[in-house]
């Protein structure tokens, strides 16, 4: 009886083990759901085994040796709708049919991911395009699945779903985006590195990252953010990365044409048009726009204009070569109305103290990117991208407590110009079975960037747009520099895959910098006499310094898979922060620079779940901590008055504060309650509602200057809230949002109140945004109205230019938008 026991467990345990080691393929073909073509260079991502194909020529595609299960398919190409699938493998080989939709059709009919139905945001594959995305923080905001308006750029619901942002509001007009996360300034979006479709768009990305250009929100086709850990692949900055990918034209139509037309509050009107399509069996497409603004301002003295321009042409001589030529063209005139002080804004925060400042720039950039596929497994990219812009800002700097009682207005200009060349190579393979991709590349960039900074030509009572300086007897402006750079950067990532489950990725960057400046400052002194003022003073005091520093860079990051649609992250890498061309010598009468300012370091580090669940819920659950070394910051202080020494009056001081940590809870939760009442049952209707939460603790660790030590870091709000909710019905769509930003500090002393209110506290506030589309054929309309309850507020305290003081946000807006679009097979 005991033998025939043995006999019996082993009959059992080798036919589990026969069972077990069962493998089956899995196959399919890939077509367009429109006109039936077959469908070639398809990547599909099997995630439980992370395996990476691409489809043939005839659209077909296999997975060999699989053991029965669930597998999750992925399947992406440029211009065709994202598709997931579940396929379920029992006991034999599988051959599946796979639609793809492109995404200029209609896609109510297409059982896509859970990302592409009505969610609008995304994660980065593993490896997408010529990058490897594997266990970092990502987001993805799919701009046609938004309500958002797009007309003004709106970032509050534009970036209503990315956690941990502290978002500036003071630019009604949507031109300029000053984003900043986890404690890091939002300026014009310094702090991370701003592409568009791949290449640099700031003005300088070494000494002035400022970004005064992005491309218009109607025109993109999605927003990629990558945290800190893109400092290995991108650049070294703190914040990481945020690329525009622009649209590039329909591939099922020969000529397609939109047009989109925006009134709305304060004299608001927005005109953006474009074409594209595809020519010469899909050898050849172009994509192009240009987009007219204009507008009145929430308050007096704002008022603006736009024109932006862009085209892009594609040509596929063969299946292994693919040119994209760019060009961006784009200026802007804009009144700026000035700061106000705390009791101002208490009293009227639409009033304006100054009529006399504006705003200009000029921005012209072109790109050529081409892409060799030397076979399935490896590609090469090259990324050759060229900047000539300008800003000019003009106006009076004095203490926005003081009035403008006229005199000769300060005048900045920035020239910048610079070229560079990103080239990455790709490589798939396998070490041990298990599939491997391999990221190397290199990058060059040369820029030339001059600074000046003096009086306008127009005298004491000048108030218009006039940007030419006066021409003083001596020739002596208040500075002119030239800021030559140079950078030379090598990177490397691997992307190891060990098992089905788990993966990690190593990565080191090398970046040799050398930046100078060339150029004088005016060493002025006057003295009060009876006709005005005697000059006892005034040379140019020439000043050159030059800076070469080589730096080395690493990072790790590790993902673990429990189950297909469930994720565990982690990773780790190093950043770095040069000083800015501003920070050397701005004469502003409100700040001091210190002359002995030095660069930023430090690291940030992510633990992250996030994941799906029966395309119900989409969640993304993470903690982060990031350390700032020699951060740069704004302290209050104070000095004697220029003109009488018996007067104390304020000032900020802009200098190394010290060493800084922040860390913190990043969170999104989506849910499609429809789904989940109909238990998943496919309707008209769809409500989707989502909650992004973030807590954040920053503070100052160590610090010579005693004011700061311990403080909370400005720009850091301990909480921040947004919430929405959607409705659907067919072609109907509703969209409620709230958002709510707890109360910070712009300065390092975390000073409450000053007279001239260019340091303080920013208190909490709340906001609410509705809008609403409808589409019918070859129409659509949509409306909105923003800050629904008129909610008095500002997000940001200003130093400089555009302020200086408190910069009010808008109160209640309204917008009405009407498009067309018609196109011709």
């Amino acid at each position: 009886m005991r033998t025939l026991k043995y006999i019996s467990a082993f009959i059992l345990a080798f036919g589990l083990q026969s069972s077990i080691q069962a493998q089956y393929s899995l196959q399919g073909q890939l077509r367009c759901s429109s006109s039936q073509q077959a469908i070639s260079e398809v990547t599909i991502f099997l995630e439980n085994t992370n395996d990476l194909i691409t489809s043939d020529k005839k659209g077909s595609f296999q997975f060999k040796a699989l053991p029965s299960g669930d597998y999750t398919l992925t399947f992406y190409k440029e211009g065709y709708a994202s598709l997931t699938q579940v396929v379920k493998i029992v006991d034999q080989n599988i051959n599946i049919n796979i639609p793809l939709d492109s995404l200029n059709v209609n896609l109510s009919t297409v059982n896509v991911s859970i990302q592409e139905n009505g969610y609008g945001m995304r994660h980065m594959r593993a490896v997408e395009g010529m990058a490897i995305y594997a266990s970092k923080k990502t987001e993805v905001i799919e701009l046609k699945n938004t309500l958002a308006n797009l007309s003004n750029n709106n970032s509050r619901q534009l970036y209503a779903k990315v956690a941990g942002l502290n978002i500036w509001e003071n630019d009604n007009s949507g031109i300029q985006l000053n984003i900043g996360g986890r404690g890091l300034n939002p300026n014009r979006t310094s702090n991370f590195n701003t592409r568009q479709n791949g290449y640099d768009i700031s003005a300088d990305a070494l000494g002035y990252p400022e970004t005064y250009y992005i491309p218009p929100s109607q025109a993109l086709k999605r927003i990629e953010i990558i945290r800190g850990a893109a400092s290995l692949q991108y650049g070294t900055q703190f914040g990481g990365l945020l690329n525009f990918v622009l649209k590039n034209g329909p591939d099922d139509k020969k000529f397609e044409f939109t047009s989109e037309n925006t009134y709305g509050a304060y004299n608001f009107f927005n005109t953006f048009n474009s074409i594209g399509g595809t020519l010469a069996d899909g050898k050849f497409k172009y994509y192009g726009f240009y987009q007219y603004k204009r507008g009145d301002g929430w308050r007096p003295n704002a008022d603006y204009q736009t024109h932006n321009g862009y085209l892009a042409l594609q040509y596929k001589p063969t299946k292994k070569l693919t040119l994209n030529l760019e060009q961006t063209i784009m200026n802007y005139v804009a009144h700026q109305p000035g700061g106000l002080t705390d009791q101002e804004f208490k009293t009227d925060a639409r009033q304006s103290k100054r009529e006399r400042n504006w705003f200009r720039v000029d921005w012209k950039l072109s790109a050529l990117n081409v892409t060799y596929k030397f076979s399935e497994k490896t590609r090469i990219n090259f990324r050759n991208f060229l900047l000539y812009a300008g800003r000019q800002s003009l106006g009076n700097l004095q203490p926005i407590n003081r009035p403008d009682y006229g005199g000769s207005r300060d005048l900045i200009k920035g020239c910048y110009f610079n070229f560079g060349n990103e080239t990455r190579l790709l490589h798939r393979y396998s070490i041990l079975k298990q599939p491997t991709v391999l990221l190397v590349g290199v990058r060059a960039y040369k820029g030339a960037t001059q600074q000046q900074q003096g009086y306008s030509n127009d005298g004491k009572t000048g108030t218009l747009s006039d940007f030419q300086f006066e021409n003083p007897a001596d020739g002596i402006l208040k500075s002119d520099y030239k800021f030559p750079s140079f950078n030379f950067a090598a990177f490397a990532e691997n992307y190891f895959t060990i098992g089905p489950k788990f993966s990690i990725t190593p990565g080191i960057r090398y970046e040799y910098i050398h930046t100078k400046a060339n150029g004088y400052y005016q060493d002025l002194f006057v003295v009060p006499a009876a006709s005005g003022f005697d000059t006892l003073k005034n040379e140019a005091i020439p000043e050159q310094r030059q800076s070469q520093r080589s730096i080395f860079l690493m990072g790790l990051g590790a993902s673990y898979k429990p189950l297909t649609d469930l994720e565990l992250y982690a990773n780790f890498s190093q950043n770095y922060r040069a000083i800015n061309f501003n920070d050397m010598r701005i004469v502003n009468p409100n700040q001091e620079i210190d002359p002995n300012l030095k660069d930023e370091f430090g690291f940030n580090a992510d633990l992250g779940f996030r994941g799906t669940y029966k395309h119900i819920f989409n969640f993304d659950v993470s903690l982060f901590y990031l350390s700032y070394k020699r951060r740069i910051g704004n302290i209050q202080s104070s000095r004697p008055n220029a003109e009488n020494p018996l007067i104390i009056e304020p000032y900020t001081l802009r200098t190394n504060i010290g060493d800084a940590r922040v860390f913190g809870v990043e969170s999104l939760i989506e849910a499609d309650i429809w789904r989940l009442i109909t238990k998943n049952k496919k309707t008209d209707w769809g409500i989707v509602l989502f909650t992004n939460f973030s807590w954040l603790d920053g503070r100052y660790l160590q610090t010579a200057n005693s004011y700061a030590s311990g403080k909370q870091l400005e720009f850091v709000p301990p909480v921040t809230l947004r919430t929405g909710l959607s409705v659907s019905y067919k072609k109907l769509k509703l969209a409620y949002q709230y958002s709510y930003t707890a109360k910070h500090y712009s300065d390092a002393t975390n000073a409450e109140l000053v007279p001239n209110a260019v340091v303080g506290v920013i208190p909490s506030y709340h906001i609410m945004d509705l809008s609403a589309s409808y589409e019918w054929r070859w129409l659509k309309a949509q409306a909105g109205i923003n800050n629904l309850t008129n909610a008095k507020y500002f997000t940001r305290r200003a130093p400089s230019y555009p302020g200086p003081g408190i910069l009010p946000a808008d109160g209640l807006s309204f917008y009405v938008t009407l498009a067309v679009q018609l196109g011709v097979k």
